[in-house]
This record gives structure tokens, sequence and C-alpha cells, in this order.
């Protein structure tokens, strides 16, 4: 051999520094690894797990020594003002922003959960009618979640929350005015209430991720996501409140319309749009530029961390959308059959303490579950790349026994079937703002809007949107098999409800599988962002002369499945067990 080195015809997707063969034509060529010239023109995003390299990137930012190929920076507090133009100040100010909001979004949406018993004897409708209350509305979150996302990896995203959050105030306001018999008409203002919700929910995250980085943007995520208990809590407070103060329930709906305009004037006054992604990226690194949304689904349906999470999380929906809108039911009937509240008759107001007891516990139960989930994760990830999706597996897995044990317990003591409420529910709040976290660094910041409007629509399609109705329908069958009583409509939601506890054990295995992926695929995402990712290498000398062992017949499988096309490494079939390290796909 000469002192030349032998470029690969295949370019391949390696780590600067590592040691990697290349089968070539004739023999096996071993090199020092080198690098090209950096790139000078902006990039076009193309499917970080292609087979090639990155389309406008003939070059990686650096040298090989240079540190910032193996550990990304960390911006500091004034690098992170540098970079967005906003001081730490407004920075922490626009995310308290976006908590109020969020809190007001969800307390608008178990406001009608508070009232539920006051709405079925107005509109004297069953379970399974009340189910679709909450059903229609979901359902229009999810269809409009897409339309959202492709606008908010686009344009600016503080105009189209705004106009979402004003549009959701009027039609909320309007359904609090609808006669008694246009039930149909209520379930289309809160299927229209979706549109403020799909805005936001899939915006404001990405908001966040643009403002703030590693363990700072941990913290501002559970702190944002605290507004998703409390205001659950608030919304079963307020409801049933406002109904007790007004003395009817159409005035529960008219609390946060006004709120709203308040949260339109704080976006328009407070809010300033980030660059995207600047905070991730070197400062010699090219800008991100957007690509085409089938790019953007393809990239997303490849990347396992995403998929698997997002059905944990969809666990996390279903169970907890059942107990949102059928918990204080559930716990009125159990009351009526201890003999301690009188039944809901036609033409009374429904009188119990059950909705705010249960908005109470989902308060505490929220906050102390986000702060421990993030807590235990942030201590947890410095021994363990996987601490995250672990630690949302815990979380679920422990929560099915207490749900199910709080059911079962529900005839005999409601002291302590509240007791296993307040435990089953801390363990399931403790995926909410970690989920949101592993979404964040497994996919780059131009396709996050994205990859958040596709998780709410897999989440809510296979979660909340139909567990409601499911869990009502169920309860209905159930009763109308049974002499009528207020036993039998008891132990209809109870058998019904029983559902939770299982699918919570099947969300904990989705983040088990998570687990598997998440390092390879969080250590992509940071390569696309720092233009390292997709680039020609030259492989280094091997350390030993040792023939590696063939790959086994499990790991061909996996690849044949996980890696569709070209090795991006060009080894063909000739695919050793000594490559599996160095794979960036697996």
């Amino acid at each position: 051999m000469t002192g030349r080195a032998r470029v690969p015809s295949q370019p391949c997707s390696v780590l600067p520094g590592k040691r990697l063969r290349v089968s070539g034509r004739n023999s096996l060529a071993w090199v020092p690894s080198i690098l090209l010239s950096p790139a000078s023109s902006p990039r076009s995003q193309a499917d970080d797990t292609d087979d090639g390299p990155v389309p406008g990137t003939p070059g990686l930012p650096g040298s090989l020594g240079n540190s910032k190929s193996e550990d990304p920076e960390v911006p500091d507090r004034e690098g992170l003002q540098r970079i967005t133009g906003l001081s730490p100040g407004r920075s922490a100010l626009i995310v308290a922003v976006l908590c109020y909001i969020n809190l007001l979004n969800y307390m608008d949406r178990f406001t009608v959960a508070g009232v539920l018993p006051d709405i079925e004897q107005f509109f004297e409708i069953g379970d399974s009618s009340s189910g679709l209350i909450q059903t229609v509305f979901i359902s229009s979150y999810m269809v409009l979640a897409p339309v959202f996302g492709y606008l908010g990896d686009r344009y600016n995203r503080k105009y189209l929350m705004c106009g979402g959050i004003a549009f959701w105030s009027l039609v909320t306001l309007g359904s609090s005015f609808i006669p008694r018999e246009r039930f149909w008409l209520l379930l289309l203002t809160r299927g229209l209430v979706g549109v403020g919700e799909a805005s936001y929910s899939t915006i404001a995250p990405t908001l966040i991720a643009d403002l703030f980085v590693a363990d700072q943007r941990s913290r501002m995520l559970s702190v944002f996501y605290f507004a998703i208990p409390v205001g659950s809590g608030l919304g079963y407070i307020a409801g049933s409140k406002v109904k007790d103060v007004a003395g009817d329930w159409h005035w529960a709906l008219r609390v946060t319309p006004g709120l709203g305009v308040v949260a339109v004037l704080l976006l328009f006054l407070v809010v300033r749009e980030p660059p995207r992604g600047a905070v991730e990226r070197h400062s010699d690194s090219p800008p991100l530029n957007p690509t085409s949304w089938w790019a953007d689904l393809r990239a997303l349906a490849r990347n396992p961390s995403f998929i698997l999470s997002s059905l944990g999380f969809t666990a996390v929906a279903f169970v907890t959308g059942s107990l949102a809108l059928w918990a204080p039911a559930f716990l009125l009937r159990s009351r009526v059959v201890l003999g301690e509240t009188p039944p809901c008759l036609p033409g009374d107001s429904c009188s119990s303490s059950d909705s705010l007891i249960f908005g109470l516990i989902t308060c505490l139960t929220g906050v102390l579950g986000v702060g421990l989930g993030v807590e235990i994760s942030r201590r947890l990830r410095r021994s363990n790349p996987r601490a995250d999706p672990l630690v949302c597996a815990a979380g679920l897995l422990g929560s099915a026994p207490f749900l199910f044990l709080s059911l079962a317990c529900a005839r005999g003591s409601i002291v302590a079937t509240y007791i296993f409420i307040f435990i089953g529910e801390t363990l399931l709040s403790m995926n909410w703002a970690i989920v949101a976290d592993i979404l964040l660094y497994v996919v780059i910041p131009t396709r996050r809007s994205t990859a958040e409007a596709f998780q709410i629509v897999l989440s809510h399609l296979l979660g909340d949107a139909g567990s409601p109705y499911l869990i009502g329908l169920i309860s209905d069958r159930l009763r109308r098999s049974w002499p009528p009583s207020f036993l039998s409509e008891f132990r209809a939601l109870q058998f019904s409800l029983m559902l939770c506890a299982f699918v919570g054990a099947l969300g904990g295995a989705a983040f088990l599988g998570t687990a598997i992926f998440i390092e390879g695929d969080r250590r992509r995402a940071q390569l696309h962002v720092q233009g390292q990712w997709g680039l020609p290498f030259v492989p280094p000398p091997p350390a030993t002369t040792m023939a590696p062992r063939p790959a086994s017949r499990y790991y061909l499988l996996v690849r044949l499945f996980l890696c569709p096309g070209p090795c991006p490494l060009g080894f063909g079939s000739a695919c050793h067990r000594a490559d599996i390290p160095l794979c960036p796909r697996l």
C-alpha cells in the first residue's frame, strides 16, 4: 500500500475518531480518519435517518479533536441571551405566560367533567352520550393538531396561538347558552373548542425548547407541565363551586372565556419568537431549514424512540382521560351505594363534594408526580442514559395495581379509594414532562411541532378520544344486563373502569421498549443539528488483525426491519458483530 488513503465508494455516517471497517471491491484498507471542509451553505434538513449524506453538507465543522462532536455545547446564561436575543428574565416570563395558557386550557377541558351529573340531568342523557362530550372534543383536537403542527414548523408561532385561543374563548362562551333540546349543538361547540387547544398544545413546547437546553429545558418543561394536573384540578373545583354559587351549571362554562382574553393579550405583549434550533447548534454549524411534510413523516416513522414513547404516552392519555371524566361520577355512585349521599333525581341538582375532592387530589398528585418524575430522572441520568423511559415505565407499571385497588375498595371504604387514587395518579403524573423531554431531544428542531402534533394524534386516537365513550358504553351494556338499581349502576361503572389498569401496564411495556433505542436516537438528532450527520469519512487502521465474528441471525433480522435500503456504512452483506456499536441506526 502507498501512503495515500483510499476513500470508500459509499459515504458512511459515524462519529469522528471512531474505528470503522469498510469493505472495498478488492481488499480492506485501513487509514486514519480525515475530515472534509466545513459547510458554507444552509442545510436542507433531509431525513435524519437517510442512508446517504445530508444534502448540502459536504463537510464537518471543527476538527478531529473538537469536543463538540462528542459532547454538544451547553450555552451558559449569557450564551442563551446572545443566541435567542432574550434576557433570562424575559425567557422565564414567556414560560410563565405559556404555563398560564396551558393551565387555562386544561381548566376549561375538565370544567365539563366537574358538572357532568348536572349535564346528564339537564339533557336527559345516559353514560354513553356523556362520554361523547369528551370524545368529540378530543377527536376535533386530534384532527386539527397535524395542521397546526405543520404551520408551527414554518410560520410565526405566536400569532398562530393568538388566533386559536381567541377562537376557543368565543366558542366556549357560546356553548353555555345551548337550550335543553339541542344536545347535538353542545357536541358541536365542544368539538370546535379543539381548534384552540390544537393551536397551542403543538406549538408551546417547541417555544420552550428554543429558549432553553439540557437541564434548564427539563426544569422549564416540568414547570410547564405542572399546569396540566393543576389546571385539571381547578377545572373540577371551578365547575362545582361556580355551579353551587350561581345555582346553574351553565355559569361554570363562562369563567374561562374571560381568562382566555387575558391570555391573548399576554401573548401579544410578552411572547417573542425565538430562532428555531439556534440554542442547540454550534456557532459554525449551518442553519436548519424545514423539509417537506412527507419527509418529516418518514423521518418520524423511522424513529423508534418517538414511536414507542408516543405509544406509552397513549396509555397515559387513555387512563387519565377515563378517570378525568368518570372518577367524580364513580365516587358519587359509590357514596350512594354506601348510603352517604342521596342519589341524583331528575330535575334536582346533584349535591356532592366528590368533584371538589377529586380536583384537589388531581392538583396535588400532578405537582408531586411531575416534580418527582423530573427529579428522579435527572439524578438517574448521570449514571444511566436510559433513565427517562425507565422512570416513565416505572410510573405506569406502578400505577396499575393502585388504580385497580382504588376501584376494588370503593364499595367498602371511600377513604381507601381516595388514598389509592392519590398514589396511582402521582405515579401516572411522573410521565408528563419526561415524555415531552424525550420528544424534544430525539427529534430535530424543524420537525418538533409536527412530532408534537402526531404524538397528540396517536395518543388521543388510541387514548382519551375514545376511552371516555368506551368506558361509558361498557357501563351501559353491563347495566342493561342487570336489574335496575343504584348498585347495578355502580358495579357497571366499576367493572368498566378496571380496563384502565390493564392499559397502564401495556404503556409501561412500551416505555421499556423505548429504553432500548433512546441512546442512538438522541445521539443521531444531536449530530444532525450540529451538521455532523451523514458525512463521508475515511476509517482508521485496525487495532488488531483478528477477523471479526459474523453477525447473529437475530441481529440481521433486526437490521432487516429497522434498516431498509443500503447500509449507511457501506458494509452491505459483509456486516459483522464488531460493527454493531458503530451502526448509526442501532
